[in-house]
């Protein structure tokens, strides 16, 4: 099996109003269904059904917003950004000392790899800081009357490590999202579906003979069909 293949499907919601909205409807449902109760127990919708259709709005409604998990990853990348910033520095340390020794031009200086360090991704700023500890260390006895020292070399290293742990704990948060995403979207929709089941059967217990009663569970899912099932409601009410 080819890995593309293997990879999980990405999870779509199965309703198009808000999440706070699903929770909140669901729960007037849960109550009008309790109300209804044996109306609803002769659709084999007992209470046992309620109840663990509420226990699942309550899991739904404690997932983490997407807003939470944007705002931890904000932190985190923040964090690695602080971290690429101190490597940069550390780097330009050293090659300030290199400049004084060979011109940008020789082979010496270009061993090192800091052209465009500005314009490095993630990956290659890491690649690039172990270049110079590496270089830099080979060149040490060339370099030493630049004033270079261990200290140096060691800073870039020490910030190296650092910026490396911070870009692997903010691409962790980039897939906590992914994962809090997809887990609360299978939620909502295991709640939409016990939703819609308790919608239709309070529909079919009363019918629309019993209209005020009828309507507490219809669903809206747009304005578009609010105004259609309005202008319905009107046309029905200019014939009485």
């Amino acid at each position: 099996m080819k890995r593309s293949e293997m990879k999980k499907q990405t999870a779509f919601r199965d309703y198009n109003f808000s999440d706070a909205e699903l929770y909140v409807w669901t729960k007037e449902v849960a109550a009008l269904a309790r109300k209804d109760g044996k109306y609803f127990a002769q659709q084999g919708f007992e209470e046992k059904h309620i109840n663990a259709m509420e226990r699942l709005a309550e899991r739904f409604r404690e997932c983490p917003t997407d807003d939470e998990l944007v705002g931890d990853q904000m932190v985190f990348t923040e964090k690695k950004d602080d971290a690429a910033h101190d490597l940069r520095n550390a780097i330009r340390a050293i090659m300030n000392r290199v400049a004084m020794v060979y011109t940008n031009r020789t082979g010496r200086y270009r061993k090192f790899g800091t052209s465009k360090m500005g314009d490095m991704t993630d990956p290659q700023l890491i690649f690039c800081g172990r270049r110079v500890v590496r270089v830099a260390r080979q060149q040490f006895d060339f370099l030493e009357e630049s004033g270079l020292n261990e200290g140096h070399i060691r800073r870039v290293e020490d910030a190296c490590s650092a910026f490396e742990r911070s870009l692997n704990l903010q691409q962790d948060k980039v897939h906590d999202r992914d994962i809090g995403v997809e887990n609360r979207t299978e939620i909502g929709n295991k709640v939409y579906q016990a939703f819609i089941i308790a919608c239709n059967i309070g529909k079919d217990v009363w019918g629309k003979d019993q209209y005020a009663k009828y309507e507490k569970y219809v669903i809206y899912e747009s304005n578009n069909e609010q105004k259609k099932r309005r202008k319905e409601q009107l046309k029905e009410e200019s014939k009485e």
